[in-house]
C-alpha cells in the first residue's frame, strides 16, 4: 500500500487515542463529548479507509490493535500541529477565541489560577479555560498524553525525582518564576524573630512532613544540612501542618504559595529559608503549542502574574 493512500484525519487520531487512554469506546465517548454510536461509526469508517482494524473485541471490552497503537502514539504531535495551524489561520482572521486545558499543582489552585482566569476574562473573553488539579508528574503526563495543553509544575533543588527530566523529553519546559520555601515555627520558638533561617538551625527539632514528594525534598534538604530530620507526623493538608506547628508538635517547611492558600493559623510564624532552597515554577506544553492563539494568550497571562 502506497503511503499516500492512507487517509487519516485529526478527528480520527483523537478518537483512537481516547479509546487507547480510556480502554473502551464508552470512555472515549465521555472524554470527547460524543455519543457511543458516533464513536463506533467513526472507527468503522476509519478502518475501511486505512484497510486495517483499529480496535478488537476482547470479551465484553475492546482494545486497540497494533495499528491503533501506532495512530495513538502519533496523535499528540499531529493534533498539536493541526491546532497550531488552525490557530495561526484564526490569528490571520482576527479570531480571539479558543479552549485551553490547564492542569496545575494544588497550591496553584487557590493562588495562581484564579488570578489567571480573571486576567484572561478581562483581556480575552473568548478564551475558555478548563482546569484540573494534579501533582507535577501527573501534570506532565497529561500534556504528553494530550489530556492537557498547559501544565503548571514545580521542581525542588536537587530533586532526584524531577518530573521535568526524562518524562518531559520532547515537551517544552519553561521556567517562569520561583516560590520561596518557608520554615514554619511556633510563635514562641527561639528563632521566630529572625528575618531568615538556615535549616541546619532546626536540626534538633521534631518535624512535620508533607506529601510524598515534599517529604522526599525535606529529607534531601536536611541531608545537605548534615542531619536526618526526626519526622513525627506526615500530612499533605496545609492547615493541618500549620495547626500542628501552632500546638508545638513540631516544625515544618512549606512553599510560600501553600501558605498563601489559606489564612494563616494563629500561633505560628513563617521565616524564609535561603533563596537557593526555593522551588522553581515551570509551564509545560507540547512543542509548538504556543502558536495556538488561545494557548499563547494563556501563557502570556501566566508570565504576567510572575512579573509582578
Amino acid at each position: 500500500m502506497d503511503r499516500w493512500d492512507i487517509d487519516v484525519d485529526a478527528a480520527s487520531l483523537r478518537i483512537v487515542k481516547a479509546i487507547a487512554d480510556g480502554g473502551s469506546i464508552t470512555a472515549a465517548a465521555v472524554a470527547l463529548g460524543y455519543s457511543q454510536p458516533a464513536i463506533s461509526q467513526h472507527v468503522k469508517r476509519l478502518e475501511e479507509r486505512i484497510g486495517l482494524p483499529v480496535v478488537e473485541r476482547v470479551g465484553r471490552t475492546v482494545r486497540v490493535t497494533e495499528a491503533g497503537r501506532v495512530l495513538a502514539r502519533h496523535a499528540s504531535a499531529v493534533t498539536t500541529a493541526m491546532d497550531a495551524a488552525a490557530g495561526e489561520l484564526a490569528e490571520l482572521r482576527g479570531l480571539r477565541s479558543g479552549r485551553v486545558r490547564l492542569v496545575g499543582f494544588p497550591s496553584a489552585s487557590p493562588t495562581i489560577v484564579p488570578r489567571l482566569l480573571s486576567d484572561l476574562a478581562r483581556r480575552h473573553s473568548g478564551v475558555i479555560v478548563t482546569y484540573l488539579e494534579a501533582e507535577p508528574p501527573e501534570a506532565v503526563a497529561a500534556v504528553r498524553e494530550d489530556r492537557a495543553d498547559i501544565a503548571l509544575t514545580f521542581s525542588y533543588p536537587g530533586d532526584r525525582d524531577d518530573p521535568h527530566g526524562e518524562s518531559a523529553r520532547g515537551l517544552s519546559v519553561t521556567t517562569i518564576g520561583a516560590d520561596d520555601l518557608l520554615a514554619v515555627l511556633p510563635s514562641e520558638h527561639l528563632a521566630a524573630a529572625g528575618a531568615s533561617i538556615e535549616v541546619s538551625h532546626l536540626a534538633g527539632e521534631r518535624w512535620i512532613a508533607g506529601c510524598p514528594r515534599c517529604r522526599g525534598h525535606l529529607l534531601e534538604l536536611c541531608a545537605r544540612a548534615g542531619f536526618a530530620p526526626d519526622i513525627a507526623f506526615e500530612t499533605d493538608n496545609v492547615v493541618a501542618v500549620e495547626s500542628l506547628v501552632a500546638q508545638g508538635i513540631g516544625v515544618a517547611t512549606l512553599p510560600r504559595l501553600a501558605v498563601e492558600s489559606f489564612p494563616q493559623i494563629p500561633g505560628i510564624v513563617t521565616i524564609p529559608l535561603p533563596n537557593e532552597e526555593a522551588r522553581t515554577i515551570h509551564v509545560v506544553t507540547a512543542r509548538g503549542a504556543e502558536r495556538v492563539p488561545a494557548i499563547q494568550a494563556t501563557l502570556a497571562g501566566i508570565e504576567r502574574l510572575f512579573e509582578r
